[in-house]
């Protein structure tokens, strides 16, 4: 939804995990993280997609307005194994060049 609200307004959309997840799921170190966060919402107007515990003082110190969607637990799992099966099946590459397998999403402890 954040992709075609930034499209709609004609502002930058800022994906977070795009910017939190290298090469091999290898997690950005933090300071790193939260210096391109700073970066991507100092422009006067964007869309922020996703939200880290870490980069929310950044993030809401800047937003005007905040969409909160409060979704059931079985629509977000739902939503969650459609995705996950979907990205692992058909080998879909996201974030950094990696790729989502169903045993990672849902078998691991990361």
């Amino acid at each position: 939804m954040a992709k075609q609200v930034a499209a709609a307004l004609e502002v930058p959309h800022i994906e977070l995990d795009a910017l939190h997840w290298l090469p091999h799921w290898q997690e950005r170190p933090d300071s790193e993280f939260r210096e391109l966060v700073a970066s991507a919402v100092s422009a006067e107007r964007w869309v922020v997609d996703g939200n880290y515990n870490m980069v929310r003082d950044i993030v809401w110190q800047r937003a005007t307005t905040l969409a909160w969607l409060n979704l059931s637990v079985p629509v977000v799992f739902w939503r969650a194994f459609s995705r996950t099966v979907i990205r692992s099946f058909g080998r879909q590459t996201i974030f950094s060049g990696n790729k989502e397998t169903f045993k990672r999403s849902f078998f691991s402890r990361d």
